[in-house]
């Protein structure tokens, strides 16, 4: 039988460091999902800085027995299949330390937000567990993982994407990874308010202009013009959050 080996992608040689801020491994039964997302944008440079060290594996190196099954039939019936809780239990072994925290990505795991994704960017190695067909052996859930993650009140076709969005979250987080830190800073959900408006050139396009306030000069009416404009876009869009002053 041919060698089956983890997909895995690693800082380039020369770059490749030992103590990233945060080390993440995503497994997952489709690790190839994540190249072209993990090469580009923030998620690539992190990488490239040594800011990060991410490793998309192949969960099917952990399955016992010659044809590395991974999944299997409900007991009780109905539809769908169950990833097996012996190959997760197994990955978690070889790969779980002492300052490891394991997630699983799950319908039923608490709503992933802002708040979420700070507390996560401090953690030092992140172990995502990414659910398949028609879930995960309820055992994996409640022996083998710190906490349940989930994106919305919506399915998805497998946990890789959800995986991929909760590490882009925490890594643009981490100090070094954008060009301006302060951007993590106003950006929505930071203080329980959407952001303001954005504009830039030209001042009038068709007819539609920039609000004059923002071509006067005055930054400190500018500053309360952008927070009244981010309560009042809370208050009218997601009043759930509460519009905090």
């Amino acid at each position: 039988m041919a060698e089956i080996r983890s997909y895995v992608i690693w800082l380039p040689e020369r770059r490749r460091v030992s103590k990233a801020s945060v080390q993440i491994d995503i497994l997952t039964l489709f690790p190839s999902m994540g190249e072209g997302i993990l090469g580009e944008s923030m998620l690539r440079i992190a990488r490239e800085k040594g800011l990060a060290e991410i490793r998309m594996r192949n969960l099917r190196d952990w399955a016992p027995g010659k044809h590395r099954v991974t999944d299997e039939p409900p007991y009780g019936g109905g539809a769908g299949m169950v990833l097996k809780v012996e190959p997760i239990a197994n990955a978690l072994d070889e790969l779980r330390g002492p300052e490891s925290r394991v997630i699983l990505l799950s319908a039923q795991g608490a709503r992933f937000d802002q708040a979420a994704a700070r507390r996560l960017s401090g953690e030092k190695h992140l172990i995502m567990l990414s659910g398949h067909y028609e879930g995960v052996d309820h055992r994996v859930a409640e022996h083998l993982v710190d906490e349940e993650i989930s994106l919305g009140d919506y399915v998805l076709t497998n946990g890789t994407l959800s995986a991929l969005v909760v590490a882009d979250a925490v890594v643009r987080l981490l100090p070094g990874v954008l060009g301006d830190e302060q951007s993590a800073v106003d950006e929505s959900f930071s203080h329980g308010l959407l952001e303001y408006p954005h504009y830039t050139r030209p001042a009038e396009f068709r007819g539609w202009k920039v609000p004059d306030i923002l071509l006067s000069g005055n930054h400190a009416a500018i500053e309360a013009w952008r927070h009244e404009q981010a309560r009042e876009r809370t208050r009218e869009r997601r009043p759930d959050l509460g519009g905090n002053p």
